[in-house]
């Protein structure tokens, strides 16, 4: 299928989401996200673009950009690729780290600008993980202290820094989740998080001995996990170590079909 071509801003300004595949984790310690934001500052200096906000999240990354030349495409493209062989060389990874392409919106007003820039900085409030002051790798803290990666006058000149503070602590009705692509990873579970629920599910710690147990029984348990939100066949299948289209078939039909292995 061919792609389609990204719409262009007239401001020039996106936000911007990262995904790991399949829901996957891009970050396991405090190394990956620094490594990230490593990367990040070597291809701002590569390509001249303007941060104006981001979070990293354990399976996905917000970025707020003013792309002034025109080079999204090639940013992305090339951070994805170098945090990618850094990831997978360290932890004896194959295939896809990150979901297809990236996926973009324009922001086209001030208004808009400041929601997203505050939904962004949000996302670890939301996801239960910390307070949006005590939050390591996002951008908040930059506008309240120092800038390191960032370009935080525009924001700061459209709120006001004295205002920025008590803009971030109100959720009003603007920040919906549609309207700043969390529809798009909304509900989907982190490998960690989806493999505990497996394990109480199960009643097992070790999940991927579920593909030693006889057929019958492997099946039963396979189907239990039907119940779960926000976790893929696929995700299943990876974590349990066993075919994707077995899992498919065992949740559709209870019981695999010639060719499974």
């Amino acid at each position: 299928m061919p792609r389609v071509a990204r719409k262009i801003s007239k401001t020039k300004v996106y936000h911007i989401i990262l995904r790991g595949n399949d829901r996957q984790d891009i970050f396991f310690d405090e190394q990956d996200y620094k490594k990230f934001i490593k990367e990040i500052i070597r291809i701002k200096e590569k390509y001249k673009f303007d941060l104006y906000a981001y979070c990293l999240m354990n399976n996905h990354v917000h970025l707020l950009v003013y792309d002034k030349n025109d080079s999204l495409s090639k940013c992305m493209q090339s951070l994805e690729v170098s945090y990618s062989k850094y990831f997978c060389q360290k932890y004896e990874k194959t295939g896809h780290l990150f979901q297809n392409r990236f996926s973009s919106r324009e922001v086209e007003t001030e208004r808009y600008l400041v929601n997203v820039c505050r939904y962004i900085h949000q996302n670890p409030v939301k996801a239960g993980m910390s307070t949006i002051e005590n939050y390591k790798w996002s951008s908040y803290n930059e506008y309240l202290v120092k800038e390191k990666i960032i370009n935080s006058k525009l924001i700061c000149e459209i709120l006001g820094k004295e205002n920025f503070v008590d803009f971030h602590r109100n959720i009003t009705e603007d920040v919906s989740g549609k309207e700043f692509l969390e529809y798009e990873i909304v509900e989907k579970m982190p490998d960690k998080q989806a493999k505990k629920y497996i394990q109480n599910i199960l009643e097992i710690k070790d999940i991927t001995k579920i593909k030693g147990l006889d057929i019958e029984e492997r099946n039963k348990k396979i189907q239990k996990l039907n119940i779960l939100k926000g976790v893929s066949k696929a995700q299943i299948a990876r974590l349990l170590g066993v075919n994707k289209k077995l899992v498919e078939r065992i949740m559709k039909n209870g019981k695999e079909e010639k060719g499974d292995v």
